[in-house]
C-alpha cells in the first residue's frame, strides 16, 4: 500500500477531499519526523511507538580492501508496534 492508496482510502472512508487528506497525512509524517529528529519518541496507543534507537560505535570491515573501519555511534528511527497491533496481524484479523 502506498501513501496515495492510504490517502484515497481515508478520503473515501470519512468523506473528505483527497487533497485535504493528503495535507493531513503529510503533516502527520512531518510532525513524527520532527519529533524523532529532536530526540522525542512518538507514542500512539493501540498502534505503536516511533522511537529513536542509539547504535553504539562498532568496528566494520571493508572486504574488498581487507581493512577495518570504525562506524561511529549514531541514532536511527525505529517503529515498535503495540501488542494489540501485533496480535491482530498474527491472527489475520481484518480491521475495519
Amino acid at each position: 500500500m502506498t501513501k496515495a492508496d492510504i490517502v484515497a482510502e481515508i478520503a473515501e472512508e470519512i468523506g473528505l477531499e483527497k487533497n485535504e487528506v493528503q495535507k493531513t497525512v503529510e503533516s502527520f509524517m512531518n510532525t513524527v519526523k520532527k519529533s524523532l529528529t529532536n530526540g522525542e519518541n512518538v507514542y500512539l496507543r493501540g498502534f505503536g511507538s516511533f522511537i529513536v534507537k542509539e547504535r553504539a560505535e562498532k568496528t566494520g570491515r571493508n572486504i574488498s580492501k581487507n581493512t577495518t573501519i570504525i562506524i561511529p555511534a549514531h541514532n536511527i528511527p525505529s517503529f515498535k508496534p503495540a501488542k494489540t497491533f501485533v496480535e491482530d496481524v498474527k491472527s489475520n484479523v481484518k480491521v475495519k
